[in-house]
Order: C-alpha cells, then sequence, then structure tokens
C-alpha cells in the first residue's frame, strides 16, 4: 500500500513562494492502479515524485507498505520501485537488454539471473528478446522504447510501479495498444501502480480509481464511475462532461449527423 499524509510542497521563497502540492491525502490500496489526473502544472508529477523521494515534501509524510519512504536509504528505495516516465529515458549507449538489466546488476545478480530476466521481462512487454536484445535504444520506435522502459522499470521486481505520462508522445494507435499491455501487466504482476496522466479518457478506461488534482490540491478521488454520476464539485464536473461531449460528437458521426 501507498499512503500520502497530508503532503504538502512548496518551492520558492518570500513573496515568490507557490505551493506546487498542498495538503493532499492519498492511498492507493495493495493490487490498485490509481490515475493522478490534471492539468500541467496541477501538481500530479511532483506528487508521484514523492513516492521514490525524487521531491521530498515540506510537510507530511509518504509511506510504503506503512514504513516512511524517509525511513529508507534512498537509492536502495529507489531500486525498489519501477518507474517509468515519458520518453522511456532509456540510456543511448547501452543496448536494451543492458538497460534492462541496470538495477539487478547493481542489486549484484548474476550474469544468467540477468540475462533471464531481461528476456523475460521483453516478452512479457512485446519485444522478442532475439530480436531486441542487442539494439540500441535510437534503433527503436517511440513505441518500443516506451516498451523498453516498462521491462527495466519491472527488472528487479518491485510490487510499486509509477508512470508518469508514459504515453503522453506516443501516436494514438502505439497508445491504445501500450495501454492495454499495461493494465494486464499491472494484473498478471499484482503491481501497486500510480499513473499520472493529462488524457481523460486514459484515466478513465484503465485505473480502478482516479485521483483529480487541480493547483495542487486533491479536488476529489473515486472510481470512473463516480466521478461520472457524482463529482464533488465543479471541476470535477467539468472535466466529466468534456467526456460527455467526446462520447457525443462521436455518437452522431456513426449516426452520420452533421
Amino acid at each position: 500500500m501507498i499512503e500520502l499524509v497530508e503532503v504538502s510542497k512548496r518551492y520558492g521563497s518570500g513573496g515568490e513562494e507557490r505551493w506546487a502540492v498542498r495538503h493532499v491525502a492519498l492511498r492507493v490500496a495493495a493490487r490498485e492502479l490509481v490515475a493522478v489526473l490534471g492539468e500541467s502544472g496541477s501538481g500530479k508529477t511532483t506528487l508521484i515524485k514523492m513516492v521514490n523521494r525524487l521531491i521530498d515534501p515540506d510537510e507530511g509524510s509518504v509511506r510504503v507498505d506503512g514504513k516512511d519512504v524517509r525511513a529508507h536509504d534512498i537509492v536502495a528505495l529507489r531500486r525498489t520501485i519501477g518507474y517509468v516516465i515519458q520518453q522511456a529515458g532509456l540510456f543511448p549507449h547501452q543496448t536494451v537488454g543492458d538497460n534492462v538489466g541496470v538495477v539487478p546488476r547493481l542489486l549484484g545478480w548474476s550474469k544468467d539471473a540477468i540475462h533471464a530476466r531481461t528476456d523475460e521481462l521483453l516478452a512479457l512487454v512485446g519485444l522478442d528478446p532475439a530480436v531486441y536484445r542487442e539494439r540500441f535504444p535510437d534503433q527503436l520506435s517511440g513505441g518500443q522504447r516506451q516498451r523498453a522502459g516498462v521491462a527495466r522499470a519491472l527488472a528487479a521486481k518491485p510490487s510499486v510501479l509509477l508512470l508518469d505520462e508514459p504515453f503522453g508522445a506516443l501516436d494514438p494507435i502505439t497508445r491504445a495498444a501500450l495501454q492495454d499491455e499495461l493494465r494486464t501487466i499491472h494484473k498478471e504482476l499484482g503491481l501497486t501502480t500510480i499513473m499520472v496522466t493529462h488524457d481523460l479518457i486514459e484515466a478513465l478506461t484503465l485505473a480502478d480509481r482516479i485521483a483529480v488534482m487541480y493547483r495542487g490540491e486533491l479536488r476529489q478521488v473515486g472510481t470512473p464511475a463516480e466521478l461520472m454520476t457524482a463529482p464533488a464539485d465543479d471541476y470535477v464536473a467539468k472535466l466529466m462532461g468534456m467526456v460527455r461531449h467526446q462520447a457525443d460528437a462521436l455518437r452522431e458521426l456513426g449516426q452520420g449527423q452533421p
């Protein structure tokens, strides 16, 4: 379980001080996929970076499986939490196989164990190990790089996976395929996952629950159905209204209406 307890983070000082996240409380149950949804600048990326201590909160605490993350060695903590960012962030001068095996090597796994785990994960994300293991990132398409990034995040068998706009730069077809695979991987591996996104449809179709952020504050947490049928405020209602408007427009197109 991941628990954020009244966490706040501010930047700047004096009169220029700005709250990026303010008094956010959020629990993510074991094996749950929660989408943190919001506009650019809403604080969603700052929020998840507090989980793996890329950022420390100014107030409040973050706990993973009941233990405050600040009680962990910071390097050891990050090696136990999978983290995927937009554009994958692969090391350009290492092969795909070497990229996937980075954390297991740091943890002292044997070469045979690393090789087996790398091949297992490349197959899991839809990259044939015999074809892609020895390729370099610049020899991959954008979608293939993101698949390799997911494989790398899972290499050390983490129970927690953080995803920061992982599919934002991909074309719609590739994006949809990777979304489906992410949901499958999340379930098969029993992961506890937080995914940051600004895409309403992505959040509604992938997440067990959605946490809506606006200007650093958490406006509502609920299932997709709860957000659609009982929005907590005008902002959430406006977001859900956009989804209905898009659905109505598509329905009219399908019926041949102008």
